[in-house]
């Protein structure tokens, strides 16, 4: 899965609908928990939990980085970036607030902030510390993508993980594997939200956009190989699956 974006209740009715287990499935999230959606907080909470538990692989997203970013520095260009891509959406989360983006109280965000840092230092430090990429045979599980103008692409600026979007997406990869990918809603790859294919099968897109109204992904790797997807739509409860 990638890009729950704060989509808590959606991320929990599709793990209901897969009926995930963690003692036999290996669960692979590509990053962006945070932001735009209402319960960031309780997203980030649920994940530290099941990594604890159960080793899950949590990647880092550019949301989850930008967070951290604004939130460890007083600096007025990281919060504008934030709050531009959803980020008073993940404040709210933590203090059960609501802004308006139009008339910020500055000194009322400072506030906010620095509360965070103090109580939620521990989420901080743990998107702060997620890795960029997940490889097992066949697959390279990524945020954003990789790099086809470097030739080894783990070399690749951290930026390119977290952030490259056509560059990537519109050109052949130099690797035998599939990069499987969110970041880049895939309405904006083939006009549907369902999980995008590339017709060279050397790339999986799979953010449905559920935080702009669309809906939460699955792609299911079986032991034989073989694929599946899932989804549940923006606002979908698990008896409605």
């Amino acid at each position: 899965m990638s890009d729950i974006h704060g989509c808590y209740d959606e991320f929990n009715a599709l793990l209901q609908h897969v009926d995930y287990n963690p003692i036999q499935d290996e669960l692979i999230l590509l990053g962006d928990y945070v932001d735009r959606g209402p319960s960031s907080k309780q997203v980030i909470e649920q994940i530290m939990e099941l990594h604890q538990k159960h080793h899950i692989i949590v990647l880092k997203g550019n949301h989850d980085a930008m967070m951290v970013k604004a939130l460890n520095h007083d600096v007025e260009e990281y919060d504008q970036h934030w709050i531009r891509n959803g980020g008073l959406q993940t404040i709210a989360s933590y203090l059960d607030l609501t802004y308006d983006e139009q008339q910020i109280d500055w000194n009322a965000f400072t506030e906010a902030k620095k509360w965070i840092r103090t109580h939620y230092e521990h989420h901080l430090r743990f998107l702060e510390q997620l890795p960029l990429v997940y490889e097992i045979p066949g697959y390279i599980f990524v945020h954003a993508g990789i790099n086809p103008d470097i030739e080894d692409w783990r070399s690749q600026s951290e930026r390119d993980f977290i952030w490259i979007r056509e560059s990537f997406y519109s050109r052949p990869t130099r690797v035998t594997e599939t990069v499987v990918f969110g970041h880049t809603p895939v309405k904006h790859l083939h006009d549907q939200t369902g999980i995008w294919f590339d017709p060279n099968r050397d790339k999986i897109g799979i953010d449905g956009g559920c935080a702009y109204g669309a809906q939460l992904n699955l792609l299911e790797i079986n032991e034989d190989g073989s694929l599946q997807s899932f989804y549940v739509r923006q606002g979908q409860s698990p008896e409605e699956l």
